[in-house]
């Protein structure tokens, strides 16, 4: 077995605090603004032609209100909390929803697309918002903000606000190990890690550019492991798919390096790394610690291999209880999981930008 599977507690811990920053002292959040995929992603999907949606039962069924908002899963994801950590609202909502407006969205949106990559290809597997329309969508916000609270104001949400970017398992499961003739063709892993990386970097750039300084940039989770995978890893009898977790911890140091340089590149941006990958992967080794039963089938539907409409249509397979599951769904976390990794991050990463 790798020693990265069965990894032990205080080294897990101690690659877990993996903080980036040029340091200073923490100052006030007033808005948490996101960008990213499915981890993510509100509900704007719901207002986009695609089939890469979730705003139907049993998606949402222990939202507040059982409401299916277009989160993928059944409750709150990360963000949502990590929210309500730093003394803001309950709930992160989507920019395209129209039953929220700047007054709402001065705390807090999320420009997330469900489906979404780095890679411009990765969006167009589903017809999804691109990462960089979701910023030309954060520049038409920075507009609608200076009108509401004027442009002192925004200015200053805008520089004290944290940021974060969780995105890049689709670029991989979705698009590369999946397109016929498509990236796989054109680069090996490493290199197209590589491509990635430089998306990343450029796109923190280019929001650095806009005013944003404390920002959070996410890494892979372990993707090998997502029900999906193990349920396709018949020769490997159904476990996790090693390559692919070996591709995500790779990518993370890509990711990691990343944050170190462009902290040295940027004056006065406080770029951290926050990583999902070792807390996720304790809680599928690991299970009966959390409480958890289930780890490599979901709740949804017969849990090997629903994700969206097919979740819909074996629904009536569904567990009862999703706090026993790691995984909502054959890709998506519970709520219980998101809520666990974003106390993780926030407690261990994000805390130096609390008050």
């Amino acid at each position: 077995m790798e020693l990265h599977n069965n990894i032990p507690m205080f080294i897990l811990l101690v690659f877990m605090i993996m903080i980036t920053s040029n340091g200073g002292a923490a100052a006030n959040v007033p808005a948490i603004i996101v960008f990213g995929d499915s981890s993510v992603d509100a509900g704007n999907n719901n207002f986009i032609p695609t089939i890469a949606r979730s705003n139907f039962q049993p998606y949402g069924r222990d939202f507040e209100g059982g409401v299916a908002t277009g989160r993928f899963s059944n409750g709150r994801i990360p963000t949502d909390f990590i929210s309500e950590a730093f003394g803001l609202k309950q709930f992160v909502p989507a920019y395209l929803d129209p039953k929220y407006n700047i007054t709402d969205f001065a705390t807090g949106v999320t420009f997330a697309s469900a489906a979404t990559g780095y890679d411009n290809a990765t969006s167009d597997v589903l017809s999804v918002i691109p990462l960089w329309k979701q910023l030309e969508y954060y520049k038409e916000y920075q507009q609608k903000l200076m009108t509401y609270v004027g442009e002192t104001k925004a200015h200053e949400i805008i520089s004290e606000s944290l940021y974060i970017m969780s995105l890049g398992t689709n670029d991989f499961l979705e698009n590369y190990y999946t397109m016929p003739g498509g990236r796989e063709s054109e680069y090996t892993p490493q290199q197209y890690q590589n491509f990635l990386a430089s998306i990343a970097g450029n796109f923190i750039r280019n929001l650095y550019a806009t005013g944003a300084r404390k920002i959070s940039l996410g890494g892979l989770p372990p993707m090998g492991c997502l029900p999906l995978e193990r349920t396709t890893n018949i020769v490997g009898g159904n476990d996790c798919v090693a390559s692919y977790n070996d591709v995500a911890l790779e990518f993370n140091d890509k990711l990691r390096n990343l944050a170190i340089n462009l902290n040295k590149e940027l004056p006065g941006i406080r770029l951290v790394f926050s990583n999902p990958y070792y807390i996720l992967l304790y809680m599928i080794k690991k299970p009966s610690t959390f409480g958890f039963q289930s780890t490599s089938v979901a709740c949804c539907g017969t849990g090997m291999f629903e994700m969206g409409y097919a979740c819909s249509r074996g629904d009536r397979f569904s567990c009862s209880d999703a706090t026993k599951y790691v995984f909502w769904d054959a890709f998506h976390p519970t709520e219980r999981t998101n809520s666990i990794v974003a106390d993780y991050v926030v407690k261990h990463v994000l805390a130096q930008f609390l008050k």
